[in-house]
């Protein structure tokens, strides 16, 4: 894993546009952010080769439509391992492979029946080679897999999914990989906007919600949605599985009427879920949606605004994903810039100050530069002038 980056931390990278960066430019990108992981919805190998060395871990998808192959035939697994695993791996850091996304509710009623088959032939495939063979097999799910979330303590899969469901979560029982469950509680505000949700959806103050079952109080519905998944799990007789959140975002913009879609809304959401990951002592390893919009999505305008950077490298907003700058790894400063000048009016700087913005605190000496955290903890940097502000914005 790179230094600085968070271990639970990972971002999915949809590649449905046709205005993305480089591998290369987002294989740096991504190692100027706290994301240690990152899942693909294929196995571009381009992206998979601008990795290597890097310390991000790699999730890569097999699509839908390549279920059925793999089910029949385990030479294609071993074939599909060939190409897309073999050439890359252990340069790059391949943690996992999704079979599939969202298959149970896909709409096709013949990849049920077909994805455990696929999975076992995979792992099969993958265990032949010593370099692949710690390489864990899932799937990801929609929260549409359970028939009851809220409460939380009610939490239950559908019943008519469980001939293909059970089966699967049996096979990740058995060999220690993930259950994958994609969390979205701007979903979840979109058929109920109140301001009271919005404010639970946001991790933003609000009277919590008790669960009458657990007496727990949820102050936000991403622990209500994957604590419910984990009751789930456990009704039917796995408690024990990890839980992953495979995608969970929020668009910066929608159509008219798109209720919640906004850049205020996606900063906050994005920017508070990271900052509750952190204050957790066991944090639920989690995979922001999306690096990048995807301008070739189809529907509506919000499903092609999850983007947290542009494809000019740039933040859609400012979400606390960045590193912080290091003074001691920063390239060296003209020395005319550098002038000695006052004192900070304020800040407590240290390891809680990420993902700087540059600007002039309250009060402050003229001439002194601060740093600032969403608007919470000031860090200082004592004694540089305004003549560095350009600099630093630009870094």
């Amino acid at each position: 894993m790179a230094a600085g980056a968070q271990p639970f931390l990972g971002v999915n990278y949809g590649e449905l546009a046709d205005n993305l960066p480089p591998p290369e430019a987002t294989a740096r990108l991504l190692q100027s952010t706290t994301f240690s992981k990152l899942r693909l919805y294929g196995a571009d190998p381009g992206i998979i080769k601008s990795l290597a060395g890097t310390g991000i871990a790699l999730i890569l998808g097999i699509s839908n439509a390549d279920i059925p192959g793999l089910a029949g035939d385990p030479n294609a697994a071993s074939s599909w391992v060939s190409s897309n695993i073999l050439p890359f791996a252990p340069a790059t850091s391949i943690s996992a492979v999704s079979v599939g996304n969202e298959v149970l509710n896909s709409g096709d009623p013949s990849l049920p029946s077909l994805l455990l088959p696929a999975m076992k032939n995979l792992r099969a495939a993958l265990a032949a080679s010593p370099a692949t063979a710690a390489i864990k097999v899932t799937t990801v799910h929609s929260m549409a897999v359970l028939s009851q979330s809220d409460p939380p303590s009610s939490g239950a899969f559908h019943a008519d999914l469980s001939p293909a469901l059970v089966p699967i979560l049996q096979f990740l029982h058995d060999n220690g990989y993930p259950f994958m469950i994609n969390p979205y509680p701007y979903f979840a505000y979109r058929s109920d906007p109140r301001p009271e949700t919005l404010a639970f959806c946001l991790f933003q103050p609000n009277p919590g919600r008790v669960d009458q079952g657990s007496g727990i109080t949820y102050s936000n519905m991403f622990d209500a949605q994957v604590d419910a998944t984990r009751v789930a799990l456990r009704v039917v007789g796995f408690p024990g599985t990890e839980v992953v959140v495979a995608e969970t975002g929020w668009p910066d913009r929608g159509d008219d009427g798109d209720v919640g879609a906004s850049v205020e809304n996606a900063k906050a959401y994005n920017g508070n879920l990271v900052s509750h990951l952190r204050s957790m002592v066991s944090p639920v390893e989690t995979y922001l949606f999306a690096l990048y919009d995807e301008d070739l999505k189809p529907g509506p305008t919000s499903e092609r605004s999850f983007g947290l950077f542009r494809p000019d490298l740039t933040p859609a907003y400012d979400a606390g994903l960045l590193r912080s700058p290091s003074i001691s790894t920063s390239p060296a400063l003209p020395a005319e810039t550098l002038k000695p000048e006052g004192e900070c009016a304020a800040g407590l700087g240290g390891a809680e100050c990420r993902q700087p913005v540059v600007q002039l605190l309250p009060g402050a000496a003229s001439g002194v530069i601060c740093w600032r955290l969403a608007g919470r903890d000031a860090c200082c940097l004592l004694g540089l002038t305004i003549l560095v502000l350009a600099k630093l914005i630009s870094e």
